[in-house]
C-alpha cells in the first residue's frame, strides 16, 4: 500500500459508494459477453505509486494546457463528463494561454472537496455499499498551479488546484473527475465564465451628498441600499472578470456533476453527494477594471433623518416614522425603534385606526356627501356583534361630515358608510387613487397596504374606521397624506430614478379641495389641535387610535402634511394619536423640507 496521501480512506467514502464494487467505475463497456469481449477499464482499490500519480497528473495537465480537451478527458476516470466540463470552461473563460504545472503530493483537499466530504459524512450509509464489503478505492492527491492569460489584461489569473489521482485496472493512472479539478471552488451545478463587471458606489449619501453613517435605523442597511440601486448602465463603463455562478437551466456547467459512483465514492477533491453549491455568484478574477461610478445618492435628507431618529427614540416604545416629499414621492426619512428590530416603518402590518378616515372621507365625498352634509354621531353603534364607541363621550346628532372628521367620530363614519358606500368602495378608491394595494418597489423590502374587499357591509364597516382586516404602516399612511397634499399619487422611492407605479386616477378638484379642508380644520380645531408642539401653520392632519387584539393599550397613529412634506408615525401602545405619534410628526414637520 502506498503510504502517500490517500483519497477517501474514511467511512465517508463507503457511505457514498452507490452500487458497490469496482464495476461502478467502468470506463469501457464490456459488449455482449464472450471470450473476445473487451474487459472494462475500472478504478481499483489500490492507490497509484507517487511516481505513477505524478506522471498521470502531468499528462492530464499538459493535454489541458495545450487545448487537447479530448485527450485530457481520456486521462480521467469519467471522460464524457470531463470533456463537457472542460469545453464549457474553455468557452466561458476564453483564455489566450493556459499554463498548468504539477506541484507535487499534498494532503489538503480543495474547498469544494471539503464541502462535499462534509455533506457525505452527514448522509446515512447506503445499504448496497455496506452489503458488498468491497473496500472503497483510494488515491493520491496532487497539487498544481494554474496561470491563465487574457488578451485584455497584462496580469495573469493565477490559482492553486488539487487533483485526485486513482489507479486503473490496466495499471495506468487517471485523474478522478470532479468539478473542482477545474478550480478548487467550483462545485456541481455551477459554471465559470467571463462576465461584465460594474463598479459599486464607494459610499451611500443623502440627496445633498452628505454621508449617511451614524443613523441607527440605517446601520446594517447601507449595503442593502447599495445593492438595490440600479447597476450596469452603459456597457462602455463595464469591466470584465472571471465569475463563478449557478448554471443556467438547461446549460452545461463547468461543474457538471460526476457520476453517482465516480464522483462520490472516493472523497476525492470535488466529489459531491447531491451537489453542495451555495447558489451565489463570486468574482474570482478581474480581467479589466470597470470605470468608477459616483457615490450612490439616495432620496434621504440627513437633517430630516436625524430628526426622525430622535423622535422615534424619544417615544420610549416600539415606533416608526416615514417622511415623504409629495411632489416627487421621494422618501426623505424613515426611522424605527428599536433600531435592532424589524423595520416597522416599511414592513409593519397593523391597523391604522382613524387615519384611514382620510380615505373613507374621499369615498364619501365621491358618493355625494359634502362637508356640510349631516353625519350624526351616536354614542354607540354595533358592528358584527360588537359595540363601537367614540373617544368623545355622548351623542352628537348635529354633526356634519366636517364635525365627524375633525372630532374623529367612529359611529358617524360607520353609519354613513353603511348608507352611502358599498363593501368594495374603500378598497377600490384606496387602490385607484391612493395607490394602496399596488405593488411598490421602493428600494427596500416593504409590506404593501392590504385593504381586503369584504363580502358584506358588516365586514366593511370596521374598515371605514381603520380596523377590521386593514393592515398598513407609516410608509403607506405618509403616502396618503402626500397624495392629498399634491393631488397625485407618487409611489414612494428611496433611490432616484426607480420606476414608480401609477394610480389609475386622481380625485376630482372639488373632492380634493374638500378633503384638504377637512384635514386643515382638524389641525385648527379638531383632534390634531391638541398636539404639542403645534403643527406648522397651514398643515393638514388626521389622528388615529387603533385597537389591537389582546392588548389593553391602543396604538397611536398620526399622518399630516405641511408644504412639500408629508409625515406619518405609529407608536405601539402609545394611546391617542395626538398624544404620542402626533408630537413626533409635528417635530419632523417643523424641521421642514429644506431642498
Amino acid at each position: 500500500m502506498n503510504k502517500g496521501a490517500k483519497i477517501g480512506v474514511s467511512v465517508v467514502a463507503a457511505a457514498v459508494l452507490v452500487g458497490g464494487g469496482y464495476g461502478a467505475y467502468a470506463l469501457v463497456s464490456g459488449g455482449s459477453g464472450g471470450a473476445e469481449a473487451k474487459k472494462p477499464r475500472t478504478v481499483v482499490a489500490e492507490p497509484p505509486s507517487q511516481e505513477l500519480a505524478a506522471s498521470g497528473a502531468k499528462a492530464f495537465l499538459d493535454a489541458w494546457a495545450k487545448g487537447d480537451l479530448f485527450g485530457a478527458a481520456k486521462l480521467t476516470d469519467d471522460p464524457d463528463r470531463a470533456q463537457a466540463a472542460l469545453q464549457s470552461f474553455q468557452d466561458g473563460v476564453k483564455p489566450s494561454a493556459v499554463h498548468l504545472t504539477v506541484g507535487g503530493p499534498t494532503t489538503a483537499p480543495s474547498p469544494a472537496a471539503s464541502k462535499s466530504a462534509s455533506a457525505a459524512a452527514s448522509a446515512p450509509a447506503s445499504a448496497p455499499a455496506a452489503a458488498t464489503g468491497s473496500p472503497a478505492p483510494t488515491g493520491v492527491l496532487e497539487s498544481f498551479k494554474a496561470s491563465l492569460e487574457f488578451a485584455e489584461s497584462g496580469t495573469p489569473w493565477n490559482y492553486d488546484g488539487v487533483l485526485g489521482v486513482v489507479k486503473m485496472s490496466d495499471g495506468t493512472a487517471a485523474v478522478h473527475w470532479a468539478p473542482s479539478v477545474i478550480h478548487p471552488k467550483l462545485d456541481a451545478g455551477e459554471t465559470i465564465s467571463v462576465k461584465p463587471l460594474y463598479a459599486a458606489p464607494s459610499a451611500v449619501t443623502d440627496r445633498k451628498g452628505k454621508p449617511l453613517t451614524g443613523y441607527a435605523s440605517l446601520t446594517g442597511l447601507l449595503n442593502q441600499l447599495r445593492a438595490a440601486a440600479p447597476q450596469g448602465g452603459d456597457p462602455a463603463d463595464a469591466g470584465s472578470g472571471v465569475v463563478i455562478s449557478p448554471s443556467a437551466p438547461g446549460g452545461t456547467a463547468s461543474g457538471a456533476p460526476s457520476g453517482a459512483a465516480t464522483g462520490a465514492a472516493t472523497g476525492t477533491p470535488g466529489g459531491t453527494a447531491g451537489g453542495s453549491g451555495s447558489g451565489s455568484t463570486e468574482k474570482l478574477f478581474t480581467i479589466k477594471e470597470p470605470k468608477p461610478v459616483p457615490n450612490l445618492k439616495l432620496t434621504i435628507d440627513a437633517g430630516l433623518q436625524a430628526a426622525a431618529e430622535q423622535e422615534v427614540a424619544a417615544t420610549g416604545k416600539p415606533s416608526s416614522l416615514v417622511a415623504v416629499e409629495p411632489s416627487s414621492g421621494n422618501i426623505l426619512a424613515y426611522a424605527f425603534s428599536p433600531s435592532t428590530g424589524q423595520n416597522r416603518a416599511f414592513s409593519g402590518a397593523t391597523a391604522p385606526g382613524s387615519t384611514m378616515k382620510v380615505i373613507t372621507s374621499a369615498a364619501l365625498l365621491e358618493a355625494g356627501v359634502t362637508p356640510t352634509s349631516p353625519m350624526p354621531c351616536p354614542e354607540t353603534t354595533m358592528v358584527t356583534g360588537k359595540s363601537i364607541t367614540n373617544d368623545e363621550p355622548g351623542a352628537h346628532p348635529e354633526y356634519t361630515l366636517t364635525d365627524a372628521f375633525i372630532h374623529s367620530c367612529n359611529t358617524s363614519f360607520i353609519e354613513k358608510g353603511k348608507d352611502a358606500l358599498k363593501p368594495g368602495s374603500l378598497p377600490a378608491i384606496a387602490k385607484d387613487v391612493f395607490g394602496l394595494g399596488l405593488v411598490w418597489k421602493t428600494g427596500l423590502s416593504n409590506f404593501d397596504t392590504d385593504i381586503p374587499t369584504e363580502g358584506n357591509m358588516a365586514g366593511a364597516a370596521s374598515e371605514f374606521i381603520g380596523q377590521g382586516r386593514v393592515r398598513t404602516n407609516p410608509l403607506g399612511m405618509a403616502s396618503v397624506a402626500a397624495t392629498v397634499q399634491s393631488g397625485v399619487f407618487r409611489q414612494p422611492i428611496l433611490v432616484p430614478g426607480m420606476e414608480q407605479v401609477k394610480a389609475a386616477r386622481n380625485l376630482a378638484p372639488g373632492v380634493l379641495d374638500s378633503l384638504r379642508s377637512l384635514m386643515v380644520q382638524t389641525v385648527r380645531s379638531g383632534t390634531a389641535a391638541e398636539v404639542k408642539p403645534a403643527l406648522p401653520a397651514g398643515s393638514g392632519a388626521k389622528t388615529g387610535t387603533a385597537e389591537v387584539d389582546n392588548s389593553p393599550d391602543a396604538n397611536s397613529w398620526f399622518t399630516a402634511y405641511s408644504g412639500d412634506l408629508a409625515v406619518a408615525a405609529e407608536v405601539q401602545g402609545g394611546g391617542h394619536g395626538a398624544t404620542a405619534a402626533g408630537p413626533a410628526v409635528s417635530k419632523v414637520l417643523r424641521v421642514g423640507n429644506n431642498k
